[in-house]
């Protein structure tokens, strides 16, 4: 049939069809709604229009030329939730720019907001300013309304100098105080100096709400908002922009990714969540921290302080968005120059990491799943039997009874408090899970911890009934959550702690889902329609709600709402946990905790959470526990060989190895997966977990110095390379290998199949650990060899570090005696030092008392090793004898030792590798002291 006779019969099918005119009439009606609603849009774009210039009457340029002005580089995104369109752009006084067909083929351009603020955009003017002498002080009042609506009115702004090279800016509600976090607790103490005597210059524009920080050295740009735009201050939408100096950024945190964060359109949500380690997601903590190499090499850091929900926005201007729903704008920058004064001023403000107990350093071993006491004792008996470096034994979820804190399952688990005391009759220790919910269905007066709870009034509380708000995570059937901002909850955590060390004397705590997470989202049924769990601005949190498997938003504390306190819950657990140990142990609290907030380091540990066992998990386990290092976080460590899934054994073969690297070491796995202690695995991980482990013991003096300083002086304990050779643009991306301290070089092998490992060694001279031959370095890539058994390590030139014969135990250990390891420098343009912090290892009060030694040490000269400043309380148990010394690199032949002016024969010189090995000393290294070569 042709398509004449086709359209002739479709015609006389429709002249004889019923329903046509029906359909005639109903296609008439559509298509006046259509014209109709087409009508509405466009008076709405023709009233949005007239608005927008109705709410800025200060702006009389022409729209199109101020868009026309913002290169494509330059655009900040007007419209960050989905479905923008020309539409809403306009309804947002802002430009519509979509891209062009040839522009969708490169990634960085679909990237590119449609929706961007125009060059001259602003919402509030100042009203009065004053500005002296790098600070400043003045009002900004709104002009305009934002989308977000409830804009603050007036908001009062404050330039501070804390110190000559940290600045503070504070951007507040002038009319009603708005939350602020009670964590940490800020330190604005201010040096005395002269008004100029600041490494900043601070800027304001009267025409635009921003700041510039520019440092006084070059006039190089620290921040700039001015140039930015985007300043929004609403009830709960804050945001703020500014161009960065540089793409080599670093922070903002906790997420999985590599340790020099990507600029390429990325967004960094921080919202404290139980979520694996997965890329672009929030994970365990928050930390709105970053840092920045500047082009000229000096570096500097910001932080933002705001514990509301966030995302952070890096875009490739270079710039980045900070977009909070809630509290203040709370910016403080840190001038640096280099990464570690960065890290010396902001823990100045936040607080300096806790002195970790000398036994925590050693090998930890945990599993969900022993199932029982015996099966706990076994995995124990074998893994000393193995001889294995090994100090503290853990219970994961499985040793409580019906999974409710502060009990322990006394069928199962019956004796665990005779096996608590064995394990310290062999100088080690053991720690035991503690959940952050309790159980809320236990009968009537059979369960303290909730019922205390409720006759002190100290649970969180639904919004609308008052009542303890109830969600689940593993008890039976229902938990409750202790209120760590209520006054009451220092007296209750004490009461149920010393309760449980009544039953079994645990030596420290391991404080786990306190994000806080919660089985449900919200309560059983969702949490009711509010203003706090539907902002109108949703972060990019996963599962994208903010009740996702944690607490309704408008729960009570009584130091706020959920919806800002979220972030702090697991501070607050922390500090009372830390207190309460203080009180039942009288000793050093050690407490390792899952969620991390701003400042958490001064209380506890952490680690990273419920890894995969991949070889890609290990690879990122090195940028996740570097990222620390910048929060001032420095206990961290990965679940060596991984949490979840099944590991191999040459994938925990050469975790055990890296993991022994770990500042925190602790194997442990979940129950639906093999078993993984070394000695499970067989010979190869056991010689291969001891060697490594070995290694660590001999070195913890030198571990436990790093500490030391970390606590003192906020200095890190891990390096990743830039820390340490910020000038040299090759180590900015290094994020496979890094040092303890200044000294330590770790190479890990992190790919499967793989016997050499590739390296980068900055200038200088790098020694091998092993056979103590140096590789000559001008900045460059090796190819190391790292047979199964080894992992690769070197030791800088120009370095001393203190060391100890190992054994099994760190209470063993402690009571040998103590090495030195000297590295010479060639050309000798420094002379080699370093220095040894110790004490008795786990009092409370002994850096406060100078109840220590602590000393430096040099080589003069190349051949004159001499000790300064020795700081010793002859209270310390422990004889400090120095017995060994090493030294590497050196320039000439040795024939004779000497010790403060007598000679020795007890050395051993290899002409071959220019070592020296000097041993049989009895050295008291709380005396003055020189030996000569």
């Amino acid at each position: 049939m042709t398509m004449e006779k086709k359209r002739k019969v479709g015609e006389n099918m429709g002249r004889n069809s019923p329903g046509k005119n029906r359909r005639d009439v109903i296609s008439l009606v559509y298509a006046y709604i259509i014209y109709l609603i087409m009508l509405i849009m466009l008076i709405v774009m023709v009233i949005a229009k007239w608005e927008s210039r109705q709410m800025d009457k200060n702006v009389d340029l022409d729209e199109g030329e101020e868009c026309s002005k913002v290169v494509r580089k330059m655009r900040f995104d007007c419209h960050p939730e989905n479905g923008a369109s020309e539409l809403s752009c306009i309804a947002r006084r802002c430009c519509w720019d979509p891209p062009i067909a040839q522009h969708n083929e490169a990634y960085e351009e679909i990237q590119v907001p449609y929706c961007f603020y125009p060059q001259n955009w602003h919402l509030y003017q100042y009203e009065r300013m004053n500005e002296t002498s790098g600070e400043f002080e003045g009002e900004l009042k709104n002009i305009a309304s934002s989308f977000y609506k409830k804009d603050i009115q007036v908001v009062g702004m404050r330039a501070t100098k804390i110190d000559r090279n940290i600045l503070r800016v504070r951007l507040e509600n002038r009319d009603n105080p708005r939350y602020e976090p009670i964590w940490p607790i800020i330190n604005t103490y201010r040096k005395k100096s002269s008004n100029n005597d600041s490494d900043y210059e601070f800027h304001v524009n009267k025409m635009k709400p921003g700041f510039q920080v520019r440092r006084k050295w070059k006039k190089n740009l620290i921040f700039d908002s001015l140039s930015a735009g985007g300043f929004i201050f609403s009830d709960q939408f804050l945001q703020i922009s500014t161009l960065l100096p540089s793409h080599n950024i670093y922070g903002l945190g906790e997420h999985r990714n590599s340790l020099k964060l990507d600029t390429n359109w990325q967004i960094f949500t921080l919202f404290n969540k139980d979520q694996p380690p997965t890329e672009h997601a929030n994970l365990y903590g928050s930390h709105p921290f970053y840092m920045i190499v500047e082009e000229s090499g000096a570096c500097h850091g910001v932080l933002f302080l705001n514990s509301n929900a966030m995302d952070i926005i890096l875009q490739p201007t270079p710039g980045l968005t900070f977009r909070s729903i809630g509290g203040i704008f709370d910016i403080f920058f840190f001038l640096g120059p280099t990464p570690h004064d960065v890290l010396r001023q902001y823990s100045s403000i936040i607080g300096k990491p806790f002195m970790p107990p000398y036994w925590s350093l050693g090998f930890h071993l945990c599993r969900l799943g022993y199932g029982s006491l015996e099966k706990t004792r076994q995995v124990w008996n074998r893994t000393r039997a193995a001889d294995i470096p090994f100090d503290t034994q853990w219970n994961d979820l499985d040793y409580m009874k019906n999974s409710n804190d502060f009990t322990y399952d006394d069928d199962k688990f019956k004796g665990l408090p005779e096996f608590v005391q064995e394990i310290h009759g062999v100088g080690m220790h053991y720690i035991p899970l503690i959940d952050a919910g309790i159980s809320a269905s236990e009968g009537n007066n059979t369960y303290p911890p909730y019922d205390e709870g409720v006759h002190q009034d100290i649970f969180i509380k639904d919004f609308y009934t008052n009542a303890p708000f109830i969600g689940k995570v593993w008890n039976r059937v229902s938990t409750v959550w202790p209120d760590f901002t209520h006054p009451n909850i220092s007296q209750y955590w004490y009461i149920m702690m010393n309760n449980m060390h009544g039953q079994f004397e645990y030596d420290g705590v391991w404080i786990d889902m306190n994000e806080p997470s919660n089985f449900y989202n919200g309560h059983i049924n969702g949490c009711i329609q509010n203003t706090f769990d539907n902002p109108p601005y949703q972060p990019n949190v996963v599962g994208n709600l903010l009740a996702t498997k944690t607490l309704c938003m408008n729960a009570k504390h009584f130091g706020g709402l959920h919806y800002n306190v979220h972030n702090t819950y697991c501070m607050g657990e922390a500090v009372a946990n830390y207190r309460a140990i203080i009180k039942i142990r009288r000793r050093r609290p050690f407490i390792v905790s899952r969620a991390t907030w701003i400042g958490q380091g001064h209380y506890s540990a952490h680690w990273t959470g419920d890894v995969y066992s991949s070889w890609h998990d290990l690879r990122m386990s090195i940028p996740e526990i570097l990222q620390f290092s910048l929060f001032q976080i420095p206990m961290v460590g990965a679940d060596i060989c991984g949490f979840d899934g099944n590991t191999t054994v040459e994938l925990c073969n050469r975790w055990m190895q890296v993991g022994a690297f770990y500042p925190f070491s602790r194997n442990h796995n979940s129950d639906d997966t093999i078993e993984q202690d070394p000695v499970a695995l067989g010979d190869l991980v056991i010689e291969s977990s001891k060697k490594a482990l070995m290694i660590k013991y001999r070195l913890l003096p030198y571990l436990y110095t790093l500490f030391f300083m970390a606590h003192s002086s906020g200095s890190p304990v891990l390096n990743p390379l830039f820390f340490l050779y910020w000038e040299d643009k090759n180590t900015l991306d290094i994020d496979r290998q890094f040092l303890w301290g200044k000294g330590l070089m770790i190479v890990p092998v992190l790919e499967q199949g793989k016997t050499e490992v590739k390296a980068y060694l900055p200038k200088g001279i790098w020694y091998n650990y092993y056979n103590n031959t140096g590789i000559i370095s001008t900045g460059q890539w090796f190819v190391l060899e790292a047979p199964l058994d080894t992992i690769p390590l070197f030791i800088r030139d120009g370095i001393i570090i203190p060391a100890q014969a190992p054994s099994q135990t760190t209470a063993q250990s402690r009571k040998n005696k103590f090495e030195l390891i000297i590295t010479i420098s060639h050309p000798s343009n420094e002379n080699p030092s370093g220095s040894l912090f110790w004490d008795d290892g786990d009092s409370i009060d002994s850096i406060n008392t100078h109840n220590y030694l602590y000393e430096n040490f040099e080589v003069i000269d190349g051949n004159k090793l001499i000790n300064t400043w020795p700081n010793y309380n002859p209270n310390i148990q422990e004889a400090v004898i120095l017995g060994q010394i090493e030294v590497l690199g050196l320039a000439r032949s040795v024939k004779n030792v000497t010790v403060d002016g007598q000679e020795i024969d007890t050395f051993t010189y290899n002409e071959s590798t220019k070592y020296l090995l000097i041993t049989n000393l009895h050295i008291d290294l709380s005396r003055k002291f020189q030996v000569m070569w």
